[in-house]
């Protein structure tokens, strides 16, 4: 199973981000991880050209770092007997800062709550999606209402092998990353591991219903279950591999729900998260390697805006972020 040593965990929002740090103390516990905290603030600008009673920006600044030092120290303390908890306070543009320190101490995990207070309206804000696009680690938003515990994970996988071959392998790598995570996560948590690959049979709708393609109903039929057996069957090597990495006594213990649904991932997947109350989805943002900086695809982007739970996000072996530790 996967295990994570280096965890950032990113409090920003006060007694908000509190489900978050539970969850890194948490995982640091169980994976015997070292915990680093950080709060992140913009620095106070040079111009504002404070003199009254002698303070400057650097006064000012000072105070607003120590009120922050403060803030972080009340929110750790609780947690202080379990484990050994490292404080910082950044200064600079939020997403940026916490790449920086990913790079900086090479932490394999960022945890942290939306940044946006209304988490059905706008999960995903400006610094948020930042973060899920060019963290190199994964990174997992942990919604404010989040239960003690969770029941139900949700894997979002895809088999589909019409990709070239170069991303062919990419993708199978962070499919088996995903799982590994996944199951992890269902472990520690106790929670029900379900796992999802959405599948569409290429030009249906052309075949039975295109003026210039109709086919006979049972033939199109015949075309449409043959795909459908096509993707059954890479899940279940994708499941078999699983197994034989995770091991079978964590197979025989998860017992990973399969959902092979029909249609597109952006519409199915976040109505499987609907319905089966999800608690967190872990799923893969980027699919290419080798290009610095590239955006997460539509699909993800699209599912990422759509569900209602916690998610934690993975990039593929090979992911460049565009952040440098300096300008």
């Amino acid at each position: 199973m996967r295990q994570f040593k280096s965890i950032l965990c990113v409090l920003e929002h006060g007694q908000d981000s509190l489900p978050a740090l539970e969850r890194a103390v948490a995982l640091a516990e169980n994976n015997q991880a070292t915990l680093t905290v950080v709060d992140v603030m913009p620095p106070v600008s040079e111009r504002i050209g404070m003199s009254v009673g002698g303070l400057d920006w650097r006064d000012v600044q000072a105070a607003m770092v120590s009120e922050h030092e403060e803030r972080l120290a009340s929110l750790v303390k609780p947690y202080r007997p379990r484990l050994d908890i490292r404080e910082k306070v950044l200064l600079g543009t939020s997403f940026l800062e916490v790449i920086r320190e990913v790079l900086r101490h090479e932490h394999d995990l960022v945890i942290k709550t939306p940044e946006s207070p209304d988490w059905l309206d706008r999960f995903l804000s400006g610094d948020d999606m930042h973060l899920l696009r060019k963290c190199p680690c994964p990174v997992w938003l942990v919604k404010p209402e989040s239960k003690e515990s969770f029941q139900r994970v949700l894997a979002a996988v895809d088999v589909d092998d019409s990709y070239p071959p170069a991303e062919l392998n990419t993708r199978h790598a962070l499919n088996n990353q995903i799982l590994e995570i996944a199951g992890a996560l269902a472990v520690s948590e106790f929670a029900e591991l379900h796992v999802v690959h959405t599948w569409e049979a290429i030009g249906e709708g052309a075949m039975r219903r295109g003026a210039f393609m109709s086919q006979p109903e049972d033939e199109v039929d015949a075309y449409v279950e043959q795909v459908r057996r096509h993707h059954a069957q890479r899940l279940d090597e994708l499941m078999h591999h699983a197994g034989a990495h995770l091991g079978a006594d964590a197979m025989d213990y998860l017992k990973p729900q399969l959902h092979l649904l029909k249609g597109s991932a952006r519409k199915e997947i976040p109505a499987l998260a609907e319905r089966l109350q999800v608690d967190c989805i872990v799923m893969g943002t980027v699919a290419r390697t080798g290009i610095k900086g590239f955006l997460m695809g539509n699909t993800a982007e699209t599912i990422l805006e759509q569900i209602h739970c916690s998610v934690l996000a993975i990039k593929p072996p090979g992911f460049a972020t565009p952040v440098a530790l300096e300008d």
